[in-house]
C-alpha cells in the first residue's frame, strides 16, 4: 500500500498534523518509537482546555481520537532510514518493516542536551525546566535559578525576572560584559559565580565552596539537535540558531527536499506544546493541499 503521508513521529505535532489529513480522507501512516520529549514531567501547562493535564493523558486521548479515523494506520517502531522522492518514498523501520508514501512529514522531535551537572538529568521535566511559559506560574513568585549554558542564558534569566526572584549562576560558562551585568542588575538578578557541583533535594544548588542555594525551580536553555538523522538520509538542509539546529522548512512547513515537510520543535522555535500542536496543524493542511495541487507546490 502506498500512503498519502507517512509521519514519523506520532507524538503531539505529528498527531496534530495527521488530524487535518484523516479529516480529509487521507491514509496516514503514524511511525512512532514513542519518546515524547516531555514524558518526564507530570503536567503540561498553556494548552489551551488543557492546562495542568498530565502531557501522558494528553497524548492518549489525542491518539485515542484518531484512532477513530478508518484511513489512520499507526505502527510502533522505530523509523531508521528514508530514501525517495516525492510521490515515492520508502522509509524502513528497526524492525525491518518497509512502508511507501508520497509525502513525508518529519515530526521527529529534539534531542536535549544538558549540562554535565551531577543529579540534573533526573530532574529534568521536574523541577528543571527550559520553558518559563510552561513552568513559570507554578513556581509561585519563588525563588529561580537559572544555570547558564551559553549565552541565551542572560536573556533566560531576564525574562524569568517576570515569574520570580532570579539568580543567574555563570556556573564558569558565561562571562558578563559590562552591558549584560548592567542589564542583569536593572532586573534585580542576582549574579552567582561561584562554580555547582550538584542538584540536590527538589531544587537545591550545591556550590564548590560548600554553599546550599535552595530554590523553588531551576531553568537552564538546553542546546537542540533533531532527534533521528533521518532528515540528513534524506537530503533536508537544517537551520542553525541560538538555541541549536533545526530542520529548514518554507512557510508551508516544506524542507528544502520536494514532498518532505517537517514541524513540531525539530522545526520551530520556540517551544511548547501549544506551539508544537499549532504548527502541526498547519503542517498538515499544507500537506493536503500538496496532493490536491501537487502541480503548483504548495504555495
Amino acid at each position: 500500500m502506498i500512503h498519502d503521508v507517512i509521519v514519523i513521529g506520532g507524538s503531539y505535532a505529528g498527531m496534530a498534523a495527521s488530524l487535518q489529513l484523516l479529516r480529509a480522507r487521507r491514509s496516514v501512516l503514524i511511525i512512532d518509537a514513542g519518546q515524547r520529549r516531555n514524558r518526564f514531567a507530570h503536567h503540561s501547562h498553556g494548552l489551551l482546555a488543557q492546562d495542568g493535564v498530565d502531557p501522558a493523558v494528553i497524548a492518549a486521548t489525542a491518539r485515542r481520537q484518531l484512532e477513530a479515523y478508518p484511513t489512520l494506520r499507526r505502527v510502533e517502531a522505530e523509523a531508521t532510514s528514508a530514501t525517495g522522492a516525492r510521490d515515492a518514498f520508502t522509509v524502513t523501520t528497526a524492525d525491518g518493516q518497509v512502508h511507501q508514501g508520497r509525502r513525508i512529514l518529519l515530526a521527529t522531535g529534539v534531542t536535549d542536551a544538558l549540562p554535565a551537572i551531577e543529579g540534573l538529568a533526573e530532574r529534568w521535566g521536574r523541577s528543571v525546566f527550559h520553558c518559563p511559559y510552561c513552568h513559570g506560574y507554578e513556581l509561585d513568585q519563588g525563588r529561580i535559578g537559572v544555570i547558564a549554558s551559553g549565552p541565551m542564558s542572560a536573556h533566560q534569566a531576564e525574562l524569568l525576572a517576570e515569574w520570580g526572584s532570579v539568580t543567574l549562576l555563570v556556573n564558569n560558562v558565561l562571562p558578563l560584559d559590562p552591558a549584560t551585568r548592567a542589564a542583569l542588575e536593572r532586573k534585580r538578578i542576582t549574579i552567582e559565580t561561584t562554580g555547582i557541583k550538584a542538584v540536590e533535594g527538589d531544587a537545591d544548588l550545591r556550590l564548590v565552596d560548600g554553599r546550599v542555594l535552595g530554590f523553588a525551580g531551576l531553568f537552564v536553555a538546553t542546546t537542540v539537535t533533531p532527534s533521528t538523522a533521518i532528515h540528513a538520509q534524506l537530503g533536508c538542509d537544517c537551520a542553525e540558531g541560538p538555541m541549536g539546529r533545526t530542520i529548514a522548512v518554507d512557510g508551508a512547513k516544506e524542507t528544502t527536499v520536494p514532498g518532505v515537510f517537517a514541524c513540531g520543535d525539530v522545526a520551530v522555535m520556540p517551544h511548547s506544546l501549544s506551539i508544537a500542536v499549532g504548527d502541526g496543524a498547519m503542517a498538515g493542511l499544507h500537506l493536503h493541499r500538496s496532493l490536491v495541487w501537487p502541480e503548483m507546490g504548495v504555495s
